[in-house]
């Protein structure tokens, strides 16, 4: 599996495990990640993933480099696409 398509992957596991915001942005901590059994068996390297995910922009979180216990609470944000963005704004403005 190629970057792009890890990428992928994990923006698919973002939304199955996290919360929708009123911006159309998903928020998951890390250690929901981190401890589901479904990305274990999906990503070898989920803080490689994710990096690759925060350098091409889909996502933001504090810090660089994520380890489990330290920062599980940490809250990683998958940023809308920019459909779901267009229509949040059509919903804010009617």
């Amino acid at each position: 599996m190629n970057v792009e398509e890890e990428v992928e992957k994990l923006k698919e596991e973002i939304k199955r495990l996290g919360k929708v915001q009123d911006d159309g942005s998903y928020k998951v901590t890390f250690g929901v990640l981190f401890n589901d059994d479904r990305c274990a068996n999906i990503f070898e390297a989920l803080v490689g993933t994710l990096r690759a995910a925060k350098k091409r922009k889909f996502l933001t979180y504090d810090g660089e480099l994520l380890l489990q216990g330290v920062h599980d609470n940490v809250e990683i944000t998958l940023k809308p696409s920019p459909a779901a963005a267009a229509t949040t704004e059509a919903v804010a403005k009617n």
